[in-house]
């Protein structure tokens, strides 16, 4: 059973410079949380069929994500996840007059129960408010670039 997560912000730059911000990985890693690590696997992109792995920088475990861009358009990046959980993380840039408004859909699904339980109980309130970080912290970096 999927759970989402979804989060939106308005940012006061454009499409392009926000979409920019999420495609471009040394600009990535100033806004992503600092215990989440984005690697490439083989040279950096964010076109349908390229690869990288999400690592959770806990010491010893390092719990590891694999992931694929496995839809791109103009303002939109959603890449496909697995590993101790499956799922899917759109981001849309959606212009308006004010600039941008970015949309974050988080949508996965734990399939061992156990996980499952200790996510829900102990992780699921804090990756709604780190995502909500995140967005303020892409905010500032768009709108500084």
């Amino acid at each position: 059973m999927s759970q989402i997560l979804e989060q939106s912000i308005q940012i006061n730059a454009t499409a392009t410079v926000v979409e920019r911000c999420i495609s471009d990985l040394a600009l990535m890693h100033r806004w992503l949380n600092p215990v989440l690590r984005c690697e490439p696997v083989g040279a950096w992109s964010t076109d349908v069929g390229s690869k990288s792995r999400f690592i959770i920088q806990i010491p010893l475990l390092k719990p590891t994500l694999n992931s694929v861009v496995v839809e791109r358009q103009p303002g939109l990046v959603v890449w496909e996840f697995q590993g101790f959980f499956q799922g899917r993380d759109r981001w849309e840039c959606q212009p308006t007059e004010k600039g941008t408004l970015l949309l974050n859909r988080f949508e996965y699904d734990i399939p061992n129960p156990l996980v499952s339980w200790g996510f829900n109980t102990f992780a699921a309130s804090w990756t709604k408010e780190d995502m909500q970080a995140q967005l303020r912290r892409l905010k500032r970096v768009a709108e500084n670039s």
